[in-house]
């Protein structure tokens, strides 16, 4: 078992309400998460002292963050009585993958819809990293082009599914929605507690972003703290206005669904879509840099979509100058190194990074 940590939290209006036992949740992740400095990419950098989060270490089958949305949406489902699961992402989705082994864990049959987002063909990123791992979970998968309206093609899903005399509990992409932005203002107190108990002032949280509910969390269980952290999220997939647009809307439902008194004002949102390049999954110059830098310095594999765009963001970010050495930032590692395995013609022949 793993309680919501809420001991030493700077008092606020909202704090009161931050109770997580009260919505149904299964325990899957390893938690607290580890709170770790990055002493040799902060030196190379020049910059700011940066720390990472550890949410590719929470455990489920490979682990990752959203492992802590699955939380909160596979005990909603439970408690609804559902018999079978629905969920989509990209091909390559991380999502998907910590969905099925989460249906593994409860016995439900569960039905991946895998968008087709980047047009590539080759064997490793059809058959290998996440796509191998969802069909050794026992996933039923289904393939979609890209383009399609995915909660319609889930819609289409579970009303067979329902025909069929099952009861069917379809969870958005990403785990996106106020249950599973749960998982994340849980975790922005578990962050308070590890910073307090290490007297780490912490200057802002960076983060990648893409489906919401990871950066919504973040910012519901931050505001509501009254921790006056900024949370930047480095967009993935969406135009500024429209990321930004999306993620105020599910901080402000994820805020009121927790009871939270605390109003969530257009500026606690921050997002940063520069790092995008030619589409969500195409990895950039920047993100493959990301992930040699931090392998090489550090020995911590990010992932090619998600991870490695936003600490792409963050390192671009610090060389241009728009932090000061003296701040202290915390990057959120959302996890999905597994992907790795299908984006190996990105790393055959390249140099190696130089810091």
């Amino acid at each position: 078992m793993h309680p919501a940590v809420i001991m030493d939290i700077p008092p606020g209006p909202g704090t009161a309400c931050m109770h997580f036992s009260r919505f149904p949740r299964r325990h899957y992740a390893h938690l607290p998460t580890p709170l770790e400095p990055l002493p040799r990419l902060s030196a190379a950098l020049g910059g700011p002292a940066l720390w990472i989060k550890r949410d590719d270490c929470t455990g489920l089958a490979g682990g990752g963050n959203k492992t802590r949305k699955l939380e909160f949406l596979m005990g909603d489902a439970l408690a609804q009585g559902a018999d079978c699961v629905i969920t989509q992402g990209a091909t390559q989705s991380n999502h998907v993958r910590q969905a099925a082994a989460a249906c593994a864990r409860e016995g439900l049959p569960c039905h991946l819809l895998l968008e087709d987002r980047t047009g590539f063909t080759d064997p490793d990123y059809r058959d290998n990293g996440n796509v191998l791992m969802d069909r050794v979970l026992g996933a039923t998968l289904e393939e979609r082009p890209a383009g399609t309206d995915m909660d319609a093609a889930m819609a289409e899903v579970a009303a067979r599914l329902t025909a069929e005399g099952r009861t069917p509990y379809v969870i958005p992409g990403g785990g996106s929605n106020r249950v599973g932005a749960l998982g994340y203002a849980n975790a922005a107190l578990e962050l308070l507690q590890q910073a307090n108990d290490r007297g780490l002032r912490i200057d802002r949280l960076v983060h990648a972003t893409g489906s919401a509910g990871t950066q919504a969390g973040l910012v519901a269980g931050l505001v509501a703290a009254n921790s006056g952290i900024p949370v930047l999220g480095v967009g993935v997939r969406a135009p500024a206005p429209v990321q930004h647009a999306k993620v105020l809307e599910l901080a402000r439902a994820t805020s009121d669904y927790l009871g939270a008194r605390t109003a969530i004002e257009d500026d606690d949102v921050q997002v940063n879509c520069d790092y995008i390049g030619e589409g969500y999954g195409i990895p950039t110059a920047g993100a493959i840099e990301a992930i040699r830098l931090l392998a090489e310095l550090e020995g911590i594999f990010l992932d090619p979509v998600y991870s490695a765009k936003g600490m792409a963001g963050l390192i671009d970010l610090i060389r241009r100058g728009h932090y000061g050495a003296d701040e202290q930032i915390v990057f959120l590692h959302t996890g999905g190194a597994q992907a790795l395995y299908g984006y190996r013609r990105f790393f055959e022949g390249a140099d190696r990074a130089k810091p």
